[in-house]
């Protein structure tokens, strides 16, 4: 009985996989048209195609925080989304939250209470801070504390970036989408 379908030979792939897809977002406030190979997470995107060095690889699996960028105002590890999960989203990271030379108001409070050592948690801390806020589900000392639990900062300056924290909800300011 013959077949009309062809045979694949055995060394073509079953399957294959596009080099690059197009891809569109807004990152920090401008709109982006990019090729990006489907495999390309979030975090490869943003560090090695845009250069934007302000989002850290830390562990690359999601434990860490390093990576935590806005993407429609909600925090998410960067290092574990693919890039093409992101079309058409708004993607916000550390270099987006100021205006001009004008800190956000948490940026600046990170820097009034100290709330970094050696400075490698610090922009994946200030995104989810900013996620928390625009949440606005933590209340007390406590709540900020769980809901900040996914940024380990090997230093320790925890208290202090609770008093960052803390200090920025007090101005009121934060809160909401950057």
């Amino acid at each position: 009985m013959k077949t009309s379908a062809k045979e694949p030979a055995a060394e073509d792939p079953p399957w294959e996989v596009p080099a690059k897809q197009r891809l569109s977002l807004r990152i920090n406030g401008v709109e982006k048209q990019l090729d990006v190979a489907p495999w390309t997470t979030l975090l490869d995107l943003l560090r090695e195609q845009l250069g934007l060095t302000g989002t850290k690889k830390g562990c690359d699996h999601g434990q860490c925080g390093a990576c935590t960028v806005l993407v429609g105002g909600k925090r998410i590890n960067s290092c574990l989304t693919l890039a093409l999960m992101q079309e058409g989203h708004e993607v916000t990271t550390i270099e987006g939250l100021s205006k001009g030379d004008a800190l956000h108001p948490l940026q600046e409070a990170f820097i009034e209470q100290d709330a970094f050592q050696c400075g490698y948690c610090t922009p994946g801390q200030i995104c989810s801070a900013m996620g928390l806020l625009a949440e606005g589900r933590a209340r007390t000392e406590t709540e900020i504390r769980e809901l900040m639990s996914g940024n380990l900062c090997r230093c320790g300056a925890y208290p202090n970036i609770l008093a960052a924290i803390q200090q920025a909800m007090g101005k009121g300011e934060g809160g909401g989408t950057p």
